[in-house]
């Protein structure tokens, strides 16, 4: 996977993801940075493993402005706020999958906690299987722009590292760009698989 062509790449991530089963019955959605103003966000009701170059629309990243009139995915309101926040931002991938849906209700608390697993390493700045990741997690709502300020909110008092949980809804993840975020997505899935498994395990 080249980042030569960003939008390229992305395209072929939709596809990696769709293959995955990650984002089933046209759910998901994803995004690029183009600059500090506009980002290019997958257009709603599209299959992610079929999406082409012309499926992204721009939008504009301080008021979700999207010039051509069309209608980005829901939760664009997200992918924007992440990248006014994080300006180091520059790739945003959502998804459906049944571990991180389950695993974000299955777990009550606002965190889910990860430690002990030799792929926390697969996320930037970590160094251990010893230290502590904590995935945050948010109660799902369908007014996006209550949740994005909750969200926000959070975040100002303990900055989003990796990606965030949505219960009983799935995964909204990031990196500096496509090639990293599309590690963090991995990275994330195995290592709520291997949670899931290991409670489910435990309560036998």
């Amino acid at each position: 996977m080249t980042e030569n062509n960003p939008l390229n790449a992305l395209v072929a991530t939709c596809h990696w993801i769709g293959e995955k089963g990650w984002c089933p019955a046209t759910g998901g959605n994803m995004s690029l940075r183009q600059d500090r103003q506009y980002c290019l966000i997958s257009e709603s009701g599209k299959d992610k493993g079929l999406l082409t170059a012309d499926d992204f629309l721009q939008v504009e990243i301080a008021t979700n402005h999207v010039p051509s009139g069309r209608t980005p995915s829901a939760e664009s309101g997200l992918h924007t706020l992440l990248y006014g926040l994080y300006p180091e931002v520059g790739a945003v991938l959502h998804t459906h999958s049944v571990n991180s849906t389950v695993l974000s209700r299955v777990e009550r608390s606002q965190g889910l906690r990860l430690q002990g697993y030799e792929m926390q390493k697969s996320l930037a700045g970590q160094r251990s299987h010893l230290d502590e990741v904590v995935i945050p997690i948010f109660d799902n709502s369908q007014d996006i722009a209550a949740l994005a300020a909750e969200i926000a909110e959070r975040a100002h008092a303990h900055p989003l590292q990796y990606g965030f949980l949505v219960r009983g809804h799935g995964l909204t993840c990031w990196g500096k760009n496509i090639a990293e975020a599309r590690r963090h997505l991995e990275g994330l899935e195995f290592l709520f698989q291997c949670e899931l498994q290991r409670r489910l395990l435990e309560a036998k």
